[in-house]
């Protein structure tokens, strides 16, 4: 019964992994980002390169790759072990990074829309796209009123 026990708490680390991913890939995270990033939520204290490399079972150029990544959408830190050039990764407190990379798409998708309009003679098409624009603009000033609040909250 023992390997049992021990088998449902890796089971569940497991979906937890393999759920961030589904949730983050269709918002443009790939996969592995995706799955590291899981994986890092779950762990206890910063983590080696090669720890990752073993537990998630990937290739070391690909876990460095997704690291990075999610260094630069600030989900991710990475810091340095004493006495050693080896590099340890841990979550973020700042979880801002995906969401601004999210209000830039909305910002560019907003200014495709009205430019679609500009190029439109059709009237009833101009007025749909301009407001598909207003919507898209809406969500981000409603994210970027979130993140205040959040901030002010801290």
């Amino acid at each position: 019964m023992p390997n049992i026990r021990n088998k449902e708490p890796q089971q569940i680390r497991h979906r937890f992994i393999q759920g961030m991913a589904d949730l983050l890939v269709p918002l443009g995270v790939p996969q592995t980002a995706a799955r590291l990033y899981g994986y890092l939520l779950l762990s206890d204290a910063p983590v080696s390169l090669d720890r990752i490399v073993a537990d998630l079972e990937i290739s070391k150029s690909t876990a460095s790759v997704a690291a990075h990544l999610l260094e630069m959408y600030t989900l991710v830190r990475r810091s340095g072990q004493r006495g050693t050039r080896r590099a340890l990764f841990e979550p973020s407190d700042d979880y801002s990074g995906m969401i601004n990379a999210q209000k830039r798409s909305l910002e560019r998708l907003a200014a495709l829309i009205k430019e679609g309009a500009r190029s439109s003679s059709s009237r009833k098409t101009r007025e749909r796209l301009r407001t598909m624009a207003e919507f898209y603009l809406a969500n981000r000033d409603a994210m970027e009123s979130a993140q205040r609040e959040w901030s002010a909250r801290k």
